[in-house]
């Protein structure tokens, strides 16, 4: 019979209130820790600035996106409209002076390409999909859609260490520390 082998996805630690939880997060940016985060069931203004996060590429990736999308619908009507088959309609001319009657097809593949862009790189910036999540197996994290306001420092940080870390949450005023585990 095999015993199922566990693996430490980190700790888990609650914070009594949002103000405590963003000085906590600066604790964490300014201790060099890289692979944390935190939870809560509302937005925390300026909880990002105080992780330390950079802005995202979505915005370019979308904004490339789009520009593939108009490129794509004006090559499409004017190879097709202009070049192999020659629309006239009523006596006006084929050439790139018709763009105007290229802007449907040109707007509708901006926005699908970008929509795309969109869904598929925030799900892969994201890391998702991921069926499953370490955290979800604890049961004080439940609360974290109701009222918890939490913070979780993975084993995969380079500065982790289980009695440093943990003593590390302590100090900066985390309580109900979890040792999480992630089942392989």
């Amino acid at each position: 019979m095999s015993k199922s082998v566990k693996k430490v996805y980190g700790y888990l630690a609650e914070i009594e209130t949002p103000s405590k939880l963003w000085k906590a997060c600066e604790k964490c940016r300014d201790a060099g820790f890289k692979k944390w985060d935190a939870f809560s069931s509302f937005p925390v203004h300026g909880l990002d600035k105080a992780m330390g996060l950079k802005k995202s590429i979505l915005p370019y990736l979308v904004f490339f996106g789009g520009l593939t999308g108009i490129t794509t619908g004006f090559l499409l009507a004017y190879i097709t409209q202009v070049q192999i088959y020659p629309t006239v309609v009523q006596a006006k001319p084929a050439n790139i002076f018709t763009v105007a009657a290229f802007f449907p097809i040109m707007f509708e593949l901006t926005i699908l390409l970008s929509g795309f862009t969109t869904l598929f790189g925030l799900l892969g910036l994201m890391g998702l999909p991921r069926l499953n999540h370490p955290l979800f197996a604890s049961k004080q994290f439940k609360r974290v859609t109701d009222d918890g306001l939490y913070i979780a420092i993975e084993a995969r940080d380079p500065k982790f260490s289980p009695e440093a870390t943990k003593a590390f949450l302590e100090e900066i005023g985390g309580y109900n520390i979890e040792l999480v585990e992630d089942d392989e």
